[in-house]
């Protein structure tokens, strides 16, 4: 239980505290531009009608349950896989399967290790840093840098085979930055990768959408996503229903803040008085304290914490927990997450 005044979140808090900041009125032009996807193997219908877009220097989490489209949606936007309809606009340069130029803004990491095993990090990196045109001084510097990006230096040399599951993920993060991508996208990189690893790689994708690249982060955990992300669109059966900062899409489904205040004193009193105001939507008394819903708790909670005081409590402790994407996803669709 936290201190009297302070609130909690569950899980971590994301990376930047302003997250919203980029609200649609004030986000810079979009980067990444696509709109009405479609995609359909024989019956079945994977990607129906998915479209958004994305700032340079801001993370969008694709988030979804596995089977909800995600990968077909992804390939799409990289010129992998032809769409049946829509449209992918990237740096101003349409984007289709044989789009050269486009895909050359983007930079792809998919779910599978892309790396050979039978060379070493350093080899595989300058191997793939020669196709995208790099050479000479200009392919070592650059294979150096994303090597210290990925924290890979020391092992460089090593035959990736040795390498462990999260460091082949974080070697593939720097094959997809080598040339320097005005767009990255990440299809899943932290699954099956140990908690250090994990760390490591929401680490990176922070500090290059810190230093101006848009990155597209495409995740079934709910809080990579609550950490990573600026904003977020909620995919499922193959549709965008649900799109904002988590502020935003906890907003549109009416979930509120849960304030549980510890203390002695008159609690049904200040459960009264509390329940007048306009953003306290229900208050319930009991053995320790009082629980109240309400909208915005961190905001509220300095009034809450002065009705307490006239009304006679001894405060103890106050805990604001804040619903999280779980949440929304259950409220929009009936079904967790991982379901």
């Amino acid at each position: 239980m936290a201190r009297a005044g302070t609130t909690r979140r569950k899980p971590a808090p994301r990376k930047r505290a302003a997250t919203g900041r980029k609200a649609a009125e004030t986000r810079p032009e979009a980067i990444l531009r696509c709109s009405d996807l479609r995609k359909r193997f024989g019956e079945l219908v994977a990607v129906d009608g998915v479209g958004f877009e994305i700032a340079a220097g801001e993370t969008y989490g694709l988030l979804g349950p596995n089977g909800a489209g995600k990968t077909t949606t992804v390939s799409m936007l990289c010129g992998l896989l032809e769409r049946d309809g829509g449209e992918v606009v990237v740096a101003g340069e349409q984007m289709h399967t044989s789009a050269v130029r486009a895909k050359a803004h983007m930079g792809y990491v998919p779910q599978e290790i892309a790396l050979y095993p039978d060379l070493s990090g350093r080899e595989n990196l300058q191997f793939f840093g020669r196709l995208y045109g790099l050479s000479g001084s200009a392919l070592g510097e650059r294979v150096a840098r994303m090597l210290d990006v990925v924290g890979l230096e020391e092992r460089a040399d090593e035959r990736v085979d040795h390498y462990s599951g999260g460091m082949k993920r974080r070697m593939n993060i720097a094959a997809g930055l080598l040339h320097d991508p005005k767009v990255l996208v990440l299809d899943e990189p932290t699954v099956g990768v140990d908690p250090q690893s994990r760390n490591a790689i929401l680490e990176n994708v922070a500090e290059l959408a810190q230093k101006g690249m848009a990155v597209l982060y495409t995740t079934h955990y709910m809080e990579e996503a609550e950490r990573l992300c600026d904003r977020v669109g909620i995919i499922d059966e193959g549709k965008i229903i649900a799109e904002g900062t988590r502020r935003e899409l906890v907003a549109k489904v009416g979930q509120r803040d849960r304030v549980e205040l510890t203390g002695k004193g008159p609690l049904a009193r200040f459960a009264a008085q509390a329940k007048r105001l306009k953003d306290v939507a229900d208050a319930t008394v009991g053995e320790a304290g009082v629980q109240l819903l309400v909208r915005s708790g961190r905001d509220l909670l300095p009034k809450l914490l002065e009705i307490a005081d006239r009304a006679g409590i001894q405060v103890s402790s106050v805990d604001v927990v804040e619903p999280d994407l779980e949440a929304v996803f259950l409220h929009l669709t009936g079904k967790a997450l991982r379901d």
